[in-house]
């Protein structure tokens, strides 16, 4: 808001347009059309208002007429003026000044019906391919206006008729909203290759772009593009690429190449790379039981853990548990929450690893405890909380002992009021609020109502 209001007051002092806005943002000229209204710069002495008389009355028109030329800087204030009459005729001179089609497709959306319409004739006698592409990440956010429908309809009219080359900028467009209006385009008119929605579909990093562009490419592929098309899909860094390129291996009936999948780093590659082989008559589940049977194995990838755990039955954990001791990191993580999966959780044989190196280790492990929290000693987690102690294995002794509940959360979060880090801090003085709030009636325990008593527990 204050920068469209400084923005309004250097116009209204005769800054050129360019010189104030940002023209290719489409957050300045939303933020000029708001601050134009929100603020008094058409009063001295940024601008002395005169008068037209009309067949309506009289009309303030400083902004549209002054002792000057009608500049482009005093066109824009006016089609963002408060005043509807005055934006109305704004844009009946607005030919020609096609800097200013971005707030003309900002009056489509305007709230004066005799606005919005002479708005809607005047884009669309300007819009052409080129223009359309200028303002498209501007039309895009009109679009969840109300009644900014009708400026994104127009786009995508004027868009379909345009050349492929026309579509490419906003296929790589920063704005990821415009991205997908392009690239929804793209695939409704089939303007791009298998290969090409296959590469979009692994190098884009917004999912909805992902998923759009990976189900066309399954849609599509056929065997004399499979190689490039499986290539960009399977190589991908997002599990929605790789999981389309994992399905499409049932099509082309390939399923030995799904089995190194099966233990990808994501849950839903690995749940397609079951589904292909299943599909192809082989069940899984040997192949992730012969995986996890060594558990000294420095090859083993920590998706064959859990793997196991996805498909497996509880009698599995006899080969999930030696995991533990396994030399990666990752590995013992995913053990930890393949037990968890399973259901099967050893408390003295699983709190050891609250003091794993690895902070994913601790956090698995945290996950699977806190259901038990109150077998855990409290004096125990209490020597964990020290200062000395890993940041994580801190977070986790906590959460542990809040997990006890009654005198012992409080015990926990009394000691850790004044701690340095930011995080159990602010988790501890929240944990005192709700107690203080709640208070001690009708409870028993005069240790709690003690604690609840104590001047440092106050906070304030």
């Amino acid at each position: 808001m204050r920068e469209g209001i400084r923005a309004a007051r250097r116009l209204a002092e005769g800054a050129a347009l360019r010189d104030v806005l940002d023209t290719g943002d489409p957050a300045a000229w939303l933020a000029l059309d708001e601050g134009v209204r929100a603020d008094e710069w058409y009063l001295p002495p940024y601008a002395v208002p005169t008068w037209e008389e009309t067949d309506g009355g009289r009309t303030p028109t400083a902004v549209l007429r002054g002792d000057g030329p009608l500049t482009e800087s005093r066109l824009a204030l006016a089609l963002c003026h408060r005043d509807g009459r005055i934006r109305h005729r704004a844009l009946g001179l607005v030919a020609g000044h096609a800097a200013l089609l971005p707030l003309v497709a900002v009056r489509c959306a305007d709230w004066a019906e005799p606005v919005r319409e002479r708005a809607r004739k005047r884009l669309s006698e300007a819009l052409d391919a080129h223009t359309a592409a200028r303002l498209a990440p501007l039309v895009r956010r009109l679009g969840g206006r109300h009644r900014g429908d009708f400026a994104v309809g127009l786009l995508s009219d004027v868009l379909r008729r345009a050349p492929g080359e026309q579509l490419a900028p906003l296929l790589a467009s920063p704005d990821r909203r415009v991205r997908r209006f392009a690239y929804g385009l793209a695939v409704e008119q089939g303007r791009l290759s298998t290969a090409e929605l296959a590469r979009a579909a692994a190098g884009d990093d917004d999912a909805v772009v992902q998923t759009r562009c990976a189900e066309a490419a399954l849609a599509a592929v056929a065997e004399e593009d499979a190689e490039e098309v499986l290539g960009a899909l399977l190589g991908a860094r997002n599990p929605r690429a790789r999981s389309a390129g994992v399905t499409a291996l049932r099509r082309l009936e390939r399923p030995r190449q799904a089995v190194a999948f099966l233990a990808d780093r994501s849950a839903l590659v690995r749940a397609c790379a079951r589904y292909v082989v299943r599909q192809h008559g082989t069940d899984p589940l040997p192949w992730y039981r012969d995986r996890c049977a060594d558990p000294g194995d420095p090859a083993l990838p920590p998706g064959a853990a859990i793997g196991l755990a996805e498909c497996g039955t509880r009698a599995d954990a006899g080969l999930l548990w030696p995991l533990l001791d396994h030399p990666a990191p990752g590995v013992r993580a995913r053990a930890v929450a393949g037990l968890r999966t399973l259901d099967v959780t050893d408390v003295a044989r699983m709190r050891r690893l609250l003091d794993d190196p690895a902070p994913a280790v601790v956090g698995e492990a945290t996950l699977a405890l806190l259901p038990s929290a109150a077998l855990l000693p409290e004096t125990w987690l209490v020597e964990r909380l020290a200062v000395a102690r890993s940041r994580w294995v801190r977070l986790s002794a906590y959460r542990l002992l809040d997990g006890h509940g009654g005198v012992v959360r409080l015990r926990a979060a009394e000691a850790l009021l004044g701690d340095p880090d930011d995080r159990l801090r602010t988790r501890a003085e929240a944990a005192v609020r709700r107690a203080l709030r709640r208070g001690v009636a009708g409870r028993a325990d005069a240790e709690l109502a003690e604690l609840l008593g104590r001047p440092r527990l106050r906070l304030g």
